[in-house]
């Protein structure tokens, strides 16, 4: 796990690392986050979870993930993007986009300055 210069990370997170998770510089972490690097491979019946299969998250420079924000394995938050509260990103985020809901979709894109 990396965490790069003059990050925030609020109280009651939980950064699962069983892959890389890497965070740029300048972010801002709210309440209860979820950074999950590992799911699991879809099996038979008697059992659906199978083997894990962890894939790396990556947080860009400048990005805010609001408060109860989950990150599933795999997703990068770009640069300068925002996560609205509450919401589950199981897709890579744009720099400078504004995601929100369940699971995240874009709301709008945001100035770069």
């Amino acid at each position: 796990m990396s965490i790069g210069a003059r990050c925030f990370i609020n109280q009651g997170c939980v950064f699962d690392a069983s892959a890389p998770i890497e965070i740029g510089d300048d972010v801002a972490i709210g309440h209860q986050v979820l950074l999950t690097t590992s799911g699991h491979r879809m099996d038979q019946a008697v059992r659906r979870a199978g083997a894990l299969a962890p894939e790396p998250i990556r947080v860009g420079r400048g990005a805010w993930l609001a408060s109860r924000v989950v990150v599933l394995p795999g997703v990068t938050v770009g640069n300068g993007a925002v996560v609205c509260a509450g919401a589950v990103v199981a897709r890579s985020v744009p720099d400078n986009a504004m995601v929100g809901g369940v699971p995240a979709k874009l709301i709008r894109m945001l100035d770069d300055r």
